[in-house]
Formats: C-alpha cells, structure tokens, sequence
C-alpha cells in the first residue's frame, strides 16, 4: 500500500475565490403562488367628541332645522293664502254678519239703531235683501276700507243713509270674505232691492249697471232718493284685471231727512278698489310673531319632544297665521 501524502505544491494564495452561482429560483408550483400573510392596518380609533365639539354640531343642527321649518312654513303660508281667500274667509265673514244680524235687530228693537253722525267704524247701520240674487239679511256696517269689508258691504261715510235723501252708496266684496256682491252684475233694470234702517224700510228700483267709463247716471231730482253698489268684475277670465261696476237704483215713495253733518272726504283707503297700506305694520308684527313661535317650536321639540310640542305650539301657529291672513287681505284692493 502506498501512501500518498497531499502536496501544496502550486498553491497560490493570492488567487480569487471563485463566486458561488446563484441557486435557481423555484418553478411556480401548479396551485399558483404561494400566499404570504396578509399585512392588518391597525384600526383607527375615533377619537371621542369634545363637549364643545358635541354643542357645536346639536347647535348646526338646530340651525338647519330652523331654516327648514322656516321655509316649510313659508310655502305653507303660500297654500294657505290661497285657501283662506277663497274658503275660510267667507267662514269668517258669515260669523261676522251672524253677530252684526243679532245686534242690529237688538238695535232696531230699542230705536237705537244710528242714523246720523257719528258712527262708529264697524258698527251695523242697515240689512239689505236682493231677492233676484238670493241675498237676504245681508247686514251693512259703516265704512269702505278693506278691513270693514271684511265683514260684509259697507255705507261709504261720506254719502247718505240708504232712505234718505241723496246718494247712498255701499260697497261689497265680489271674490272673497263670502263676496256679498258677487252677483251684483247680472241684476237688470227694474230688479227689487230692500233696505232697513233705523228711519223704516226702503224699496230701490234698479235703473242700471254701469262700469268704467259708461257715462254717469242723470242727478236725481230734489227730495228724492238713490241708491248705488260697488264691487268689481273681471275685465276678461276669472284671473284677468278686475273694474269697478256699479248698480244703481231709485228709491220707491218717500225719502228720510239727511245728517247734514256727514264728512265731505274719505281717506284713500275707503275708495274703490284701494288697499289700506296702514295694515303694513300690523302685518310685520304678526309675522314676527310667528317667526318666534317657529323658534319656540324648535326648541320645545329638543327639550319636550315632538307629540307635547305639536299640542301646545300647533294650535298657537294657527291663530297666529290667520290672523296673518286676515292682515294681508286689507293690503288688496276693498272689493276683491
């Protein structure tokens, strides 16, 4: 056996050391590739709400609520308007002529009933009945502006009594407030007209209607009696530009001794077909004051809850929009 002993001969130390290759990347396995462990983000944790931040958003949140009920309330004004003209405030109108019947009947009954001057804004001073248009105890109050009107025709304070001697005119409504003088138009001549003062009854004749324009009627003789109605018509439709009409009519037999003492003027509101721009400031207040019931209800909401809210402040909101309704309605003209 011969032993062979390992030789260094040739050796260089100073030679490089080969670099190992790389080992070969695995083939994708047939399953596909391997899933790692999917990364967790932390969750984020909110922070909790300050108390200012808290009050800060109820507070937003009050505010949007006020102005959504605000302008719930404004488009219900807006229906409202419409239902009112044409509905409910006839329903306001027949309580009112229901109170004036009683007590001018009273008034009559006790000769107390006014004939002369002064006569206070409101008060019945005659009933009438036109039996050709189905009006019957129809109760008449001194004075023309929109807000007398509003509870049935009135005596224009500057004429005559109806029954007495000179003209007498009296003014109605033909839309709204129960349009006492909606019909007024298709009397013709010779239809009869019956009024009762404190001085007896009173039979018209009717002689003619008349609109603007149309020429005037002759002067009446001395010692004798007219009697004339003013309301307003449409021009065209229903919803076109409305004119004055006026009927008039001659008393039948005697006529009563005048109030020399009756105004000479009128104020502009008591003219045809004006509105009483005094009722402006009556308006704003009441509308301020439905402005802080709307706040009022926001605020009872949060702290009562809706159901007690809705009883105490609901029946409040109503009183306080037809009210409303009843101001706005002196700003039209007197004989819509």
């Amino acid at each position: 056996m011969v032993d062979v002993a390992p030789t260094w001969a040739g050796w260089d130390d100073t030679a490089p050391i080969p670099a190992v290759p790389p080992a070969p990347a695995a083939a994708p396995s047939a399953a596909g590739p391997r899933r790692g462990r999917a990364l967790r983000m932390p969750a984020l944790r909110r922070t909790p709400a300050g108390p200012a931040q808290a009050s800060g958003r109820r507070h937003r949140a009050a505010v949007w609520h006020a102005v959504a009920l605000s302008m719930i309330t404004l488009a219900v004004l807006a229906a409202w308007a419409v239902v009112y003209g044409f509905a409910f405030s006839s329903v306001q109108e027949h309580r009112s002529q229901h109170e004036l019947l009683a007590s001018f009947r009273e008034k009559l009954a006790l000769e107390t009933a006014p004939v002369t001057d002064p006569i206070g804004r409101g008060a019945p001073v005659a009933s009438l009945a036109i039996p050709a248009i189905g009006v019957h105890n129809l109760v008449v109050v001194e004075g023309t502006n929109a807000a007398d009107l509003e509870a049935g025709p009135g005596h224009r304070p500057d004429t005559v009594l109806p029954g007495q001697v000179g003209v007498s005119v009296l003014m109605g409504r033909s839309v709204s407030f129960g349009a006492p003088f909606g019909r007024i138009v298709d009397l013709r001549a010779g239809a009869l007209i019956e009024v009762e003062t404190g001085q007896g009854s009173f039979e018209y004749r009717v002689t003619d209607v008349r609109r603007n324009g149309d020429p005037l009627p002759y002067p009446i003789p001395d010692g004798s009696g007219r009697l004339t109605l003013v309301t307003s018509a449409p021009t065209g439709g229903f919803f076109s530009s409305r004119q004055t009409v006026y009927v008039d009519a001659t008393l039948q037999g005697h006529a009563q001794a005048a109030d020399s003492g009756r105004r000479s003027a009128i104020p502009d509101a008591e003219a045809p077909m004006k509105g009483n721009a005094g009722a402006l400031g009556a308006l704003v207040i009441w509308l301020v004051l439905l402005v802080v019931a709307v706040v009022l209800a926001v605020w009872a909401r949060t702290a009562w809850g809706t159901r007690p809210t809705v009883l105490v402040v609901l029946p409040i909101v109503i009183a306080l929009v037809w009210a409303i309704m009843g101001v706005a309605a002196q700003l039209l003209p007197n004989l819509l």
